[in-house]
């Protein structure tokens, strides 16, 4: 078992945040008197459980409560963007407790970046009066493939010299507990499920930002593939198109589509620019997002076909130019999949929003003794 513990069956009852007796815990746990006994007293040595109190008494003393303890222990969420880079401290519920954001290109490198990850959990801990010692564990999610297994980068297109770098071993040095990586895309779709979503069993997250890209989840449970390379639709060829794209191919979805494309088409420089554009009604900037937005939902529906999610979540920084986006990718989508594909197909913004990924991330480290 993980220092979390989340696999323990008493935790998993608890953590609802409901404080309940021995008796009711045996009962929904199924364990033996003496286990249930025996795993409170542990717990509650170890501070993921405290008493709360009496419940009424039935005749006698009154039976004894307990809760789970979601300030035990502390996560740090990782979401290293292009061009900056946000951490935050969560409960062990996922609750963001404190966060930070700062420019900080991905280009630098990883010693610089990862370097800069360390510091910026190590300032927020000591903000909260607390140390790493404090900590369950870090989740990280990074902007290109990364093989989930070990946690390295794979070949990723704007991120020079991280090619297969060790960085589960570079912030294991200072950061105690699991380090787990990800990239950004299969964050945001777990950030996204967890807090949004939760009984969906079929959802696509798709971000829309300098780059292109979507996390799957598929029967409740984030679908990553034999190498963790699921979900890379900014690199499907759109159909009519030659561009050269970033990755050394032509006609890919995230060279027309992207915000990094529509940056340049528009004389402009980042996404917000773009957004900003759109909001005052520049008409060219909207006709582009709206065109951009055809153009993945002719992609996305051969997903559609493919994997029949029942939920399309639309996030990622172009997503905020409003309904633009939205209704080019929902125009395709329909019109080019199976009306059984789409009859209860909701293709909807991110709730979670810029939150996402430090959500997600979260939600790797809080998962991760459940799943392994």
């Amino acid at each position: 078992m993980s220092d979390l513990g989340t696999a323990d069956p008493l935790l998993r009852v608890l953590r609802d945040g409901q404080p309940r007796t021995r008796a009711e815990l045996i009962e929904l746990s199924g364990l033996a008197r003496s286990t249930v006994t025996g795993r409170i007293e542990a717990l509650l040595a170890t501070g993921l459980v405290v008493p709360s109190g009496e419940a009424a008494s039935t005749g006698g003393r009154p039976p004894a409560r307990f809760r789970f303890n979601p300030t035990a222990r502390l996560v740090l969420a990782a979401d290293v963007g292009a061009t900056h880079l946000s951490v935050a401290l969560t409960d062990l519920t996922g609750a963001i407790l404190d966060r930070s954001t700062t420019p900080l290109a991905i280009a630098e490198g990883p010693e610089v970046v990862l370097d800069a990850v360390a510091a910026a959990g190590q300032a927020l801990l000591r903000a909260a009066g607390r140390s790493v010692a404090d900590l369950a564990g870090t989740g990280v999610g990074l902007p290109g493939p990364v093989e989930h297994s070990t946690g390295r980068p794979n070949h990723p297109p704007i991120m020079p010299g991280w090619d297969s770098y060790d960085v589960v071993g570079r912030l294991s040095r200072t950061l105690p507990g699991p380090v787990l990586v990800d990239n950004d895309v299969n964050i945001m779709a777990l950030g996204e499920h967890a807090t949004a979503y939760p009984d969906v069993e079929h959802l696509l997250f798709v971000k829309v930002a300098t780059g292109i890209g979507a996390g799957v989840i598929s029967g409740g449970r984030l679908h990553r593939g034999a190498r963790g390379a699921a979900g890379d639709i900014g690199h499907i060829q759109a159909p009519g198109h030659t561009e050269v794209c970033r990755c050394g191919n032509t006609g890919c979805l995230e060279a027309i589509a992207s915000a990094a494309a529509l940056a340049a088409k528009l004389g402009v420089e980042t996404s917000q620019d773009i957004v900003d554009l759109v909001r005052a009604g520049n008409t060219e900037a909207t006709t582009a997002v709206r065109q951009a937005g055809r153009e993945i939902g002719t992609v996305l529906a051969a997903a559609v076909s493919l994997l029949n999610p029942s939920v399309i979540v639309v996030g990622g920084s172009l997503a905020q130019a409003g309904d633009s986006l939205l209704a080019g990718l929902r125009e395709t989508v329909y019109a080019r999949s199976l009306p059984l594909a789409t009859t209860h197909l909701h293709v909807v913004p991110s709730q979670a929003g810029p939150d996402a990924a430090l959500l997600g991330a979260a939600t790797l480290v809080l998962t991760h003794s459940a799943l392994s």
